[in-house]
């Protein structure tokens, strides 16, 4: 392992490495043991009822934090949300998470929602089969602004689907 001295990198001595693993386990034996705050088991509470509310997508996303973080060994069901570097995810199917099963990596198991607020006009992504624009959602693309013209649209802006609008 190498540590930085203050001037340059050195490797860590066996007692440096040593020490800090130590410390580490410490930490870690406390967090398991230290009392929750109010803030700690609101969120706990909040993180595993959010899923059981009825919400649309816009809703959902206003609500981001409060999703729970995607993790490995997890059973899922689908329609269930996850936040995964800071984007919201939807459940397709049920399945128990596995590494290389990341929501970004696995888009026969997961969706991402793709309009993030209404208020932005985001710039357009390609959408799969599994989360496509509707009717009425606003992309930039190529220095324009488009609305898609239907549901379900998987097209790129200025090929199908979609209208360019007007300043």
């Amino acid at each position: 392992m190498r540590i930085f001295d203050g001037t340059m990198y050195r490797n860590a001595s066996e007692d440096e490495i040593s020490t800090m693993q130590s410390a580490q386990s410490t930490i870690e034996s406390y967090e398991r043991i230290r009392p929750l705050t109010e803030s700690d088991v609101t969120r706990l509470l909040i993180a595993q009822q959010i899923n059981t509310l009825e919400v649309d997508d816009t809703t959902a996303l206003r609500m981001l934090e409060f999703y729970p973080e995607w993790v490995d060994g997890q059973d899922y069901a689908a329609g269930f949300k996850v936040q995964w570097r800071g984007k919201l995810w939807r459940c397709l199917q049920d399945h128990t998470s596995q590494d290389g099963w990341e929501p970004d990596s696995a888009p026969s198991l997961w969706s991402k929602v793709l309009i993030p607020d209404e208020t932005v006009v985001p710039e357009w992504e390609q959408p799969d089969s599994t989360n496509p624009y509707s009717a009425g959602d606003k992309v930039n693309h190529n220095g324009k602004t488009w609305v898609s013209d239907i549901d379900n649209n998987v097209w790129e802006p200025g090929v199908y689907g979609w209208t360019e609008q007007s300043d």
